[in-house]
C-alpha cells in the first residue's frame, strides 16, 4: 500500500512539476509601442460620420433591389466631403453601388494593401423605435456619442479611412505602395453582389495585394474573465456559415386520429436531437494562437489552463465557443389547430469551425436527425475562411500599430463566429485580418444589429487616428 501511495505522489508531482513548468514557460507575447505624434481633428469628424448616418443603405433581404436614392445620395456625399481623396484617387464602381478606391504608389514593386468596409447597414424593428435614445437615421451628436444605424457597423470605419486619407493628403503624403479601399454595398446579405464581385475584378486585373483588413476585430473591455486589460481581437480567420432547411412530410390527418409519429413531432424531434448532439469542441488555428497570447497574460492560477491545453482544453474551448454551433432560427408548420400538418420545416443556422466543411455538416445533420427528414442547404453558404498567418510582415505591422496606438491593449490573434466580406479576399491577397478599433464591453455588445447603436467620440477619433498611422506605417 505503501508504496502505491509513493508511486502516487511521485506521478502526482511529476504532473505538478510539468503544469508549472509550462505555466512559467508561457510569457507574453506583446511587441513594445512606439511612441506616436498626437494628431489633432477638427469637430466636423463628428458631423461627417452623422451626415453618412443620414443615408438609409439598408440591406433588406438577398432579393430586394438596392435602395439607388439612398446609395447613389451616400456617393455623392462621400464626393462632396471628401474633395481631395476624389481628385487624387481613382474610383470604379462594381455591380452599381460598390465602390474601389485606388490610390497608386509610387513603387511598383511593393505588394499593395486593401482597406475594406461596407456601406450597407441592417433594417431597424419598427416596435424598438421608442427604444432608441435619438431615431436610428438622424445621426444625432450628443456631447459624448453619435447615435444612429451604423456607427458601430460598419459606417464608422468607412468614414474613418476616408477621413484618414483626406487628412494624408492634405499633408502631401504620397504612399510608397499601392493602397485601395473597398466599401461593399450588401455585405449584411452575404457581399456576393459586393465584395465578391470587387475581389474578382481585382483577381481578373492581377492584383494580389500583401493584406487586406476588413472589420470582424475589435477592442474588447471587460469582456475576457480575468484579464483587465482591453483586449484587441485581431481575427484571422472566420467561421464558415450555412443554413439547413428540415423538412418532414407525411400524410397528415385529423387531430382525433393522430397517428403514432406525428409531422410536427418528427420535426421537433430532429431539432432536440441536433442540439442534443452539437460537433465538438477541437483545438485548431487559431485558437491555440488564443491560448498563447491570452494566457500569457492571465494570473498564474488561471494561466495553468491556458498553458496546458492537453490537460484542460475542455473548459477554456467551450469559453471560446470553439466548434460548429447549431442554432435553429425558423420553424413553419400547420394552418388549423385540428389539423395534422402534411409539411413542417425549420431552418437550423450553423457557424463552421475550420477543418469543418459545410458538407461534413451536412452529413453531421443526416447521421443525428430521422431518416423521414429530408436536408438541404438554404439559402447563402460559405466554408470557413483559411486561416492567415501571425509570422507576416503584414501582421507585425498591424500588431504594432495596435500596440503603438493603444498601449494600454493586448494584441490576440482569434476567430470571428459572425461572417465578414474578408472572406472572399483571399485569392487576391497573401493576408487577410479582420480588426478596426470599435470599443465594446458587455453593455455595448447588444447594440450591434441591436437597439440604441452608438459610438463615443473619444472611440470614433481612435478609429481616425488607428487608420491614419496604419496607412503610414505600412509605408
Amino acid at each position: 500500500m505503501k508504496k502505491i501511495l509513493l508511486a502516487l505522489l511521485a506521478i502526482f508531482l511529476i504532473l505538478a512539476a510539468i503544469l508549472v513548468f509550462n505555466t512559467l514557460s508561457l510569457t507574453s507575447k506583446q511587441v513594445e509601442p512606439e511612441p506616436l505624434a498626437a494628431i489633432q481633428f477638427p469637430e466636423t469628424i463628428y458631423q461627417n460620420l452623422s451626415k453618412a448616418i443620414q443615408y438609409q443603405t439598408i440591406s433588406h433581404s438577398e432579393e430586394a433591389i438596392p435602395d439607388s436614392t439612398a446609395f447613389n445620395g451616400f456617393h455623392r456625399f462621400l464626393e462632396e466631403t471628401f474633395p481631395l481623396t476624389h481628385q487624387n484617387l481613382s474610383l470604379e464602381k462594381i455591380s452599381g453601388y460598390s465602390l474601389l478606391y485606388k490610390w497608386e504608389g509610387s513603387d511598383a514593386s511593393k505588394k499593395p494593401i486593401i482597406l475594406m468596409s461596407h456601406q450597407d447597414v441592417v433594417p431597424v424593428d419598427q416596435p424598438t423605435l421608442q427604444d432608441w435614445e435619438a431615431p436610428p437615421f438622424e445621426g444625432v451628436i450628443t456631447n459624448t456619442h453619435i447615435i444612429g444605424r451604423g456607427t458601430l457597423d460598419d459606417k464608422s470605419s468607412l468614414i474613418a479611412l476616408m477621413e484618414s486619407v483626406e487628412r494624408l493628403l492634405s499633408e502631401s503624403f504620397v504612399p510608397s505602395r499601392t493602397i485601395y479601399l473597398a466599401f461593399g454595398h450588401d455585405e449584411e446579405l452575404g457581399g456576393s453582389n459586393g465584395a465578391n464581385k470587387i475581389a474578382a475584378h481585382l483577381k481578373e486585373k492581377g492584383v494580389h495585394a500583401a493584406m487586406t483588413l476588413d472589420e470582424g476585430g475589435l477592442l474588447a473591455e471587460n469582456l475576457v474573465p480575468g484579464v483587465d486589460k482591453t483586449v484587441a481581437m485581431l481575427n484571422l480567420a472566420e467561421k464558415g456559415y450555412a443554413s439547413f432547411r428540415l423538412t418532414v412530410e407525411t400524410t397528415g390527418g385529423h387531430s382525433s386520429a393522430p397517428p403514432k409519429e406525428n409531422t410536427i413531432g418528427i420535426l421537433a424531434k430532429a431539432i432536440v436531437d441536433l442540439e442534443n448532439n452539437q460537433l465538438p469542441y477541437k483545438l485548431v488555428k487559431p485558437i491555440d494562437y488564443q491560448f498563447e497570447y491570452m494566457g500569457a497574460e492571465l494570473p498564474f492560477f488561471k494561466k495553468i489552463a491556458f498553458a496546458n491545453p492537453w490537460l484542460f482544453k475542455g473548459p477554456v474551448l467551450e469559453a471560446l465557443n470553439a466548434h460548429t454551433t447549431t442554432a435553429p432560427t425558423i420553424i413553419n408548420g400547420g394552418v388549423k389547430d385540428n389539423v395534422i400538418p402534411t409539411v413542417a420545416e425549420a431552418t437550423v443556422n450553423f457557424r463552421i469551425l475550420p477543418g469543418e466543411t459545410i458538407a461534413s455538416t451536412k452529413e453531421h445533420i443526416q447521421s443525428v436527425v430521422n431518416d423521414k427528414v429530408k436536408v438541404e442547404e438554404a439559402g447563402f453558404v460559405t466554408n470557413p475562411s483559411p486561416v492567415s498567418g501571425i509570422d507576416s510582415d503584414a501582421f507585425k505591422t498591424l500588431e504594432k500599430t495596435i500596440r503603438s496606438v493603444f498601449p494600454d491593449a493586448i494584441v490576440v490573434p482569434g476567430l470571428i463566429g459572425g461572417g465578414t466580406d474578408a472572406r472572399y479576399f483571399y485569392d487576391v491577397s497573401d493576408d487577410v485580418y479582420r480588426f478596426y478599433p470599435v470599443r465594446i464591453s458587455p453593455e455595448s455588445m447588444t447594440r450591434f444589429h441591436g437597439i440604441d447603436e452608438k459610438i463615443s467620440k473619444d472611440n470614433y477619433k481612435e478609429m481616425i487616428v488607428f487608420c491614419y498611422n496604419l496607412i503610414k506605417r505600412f509605408d
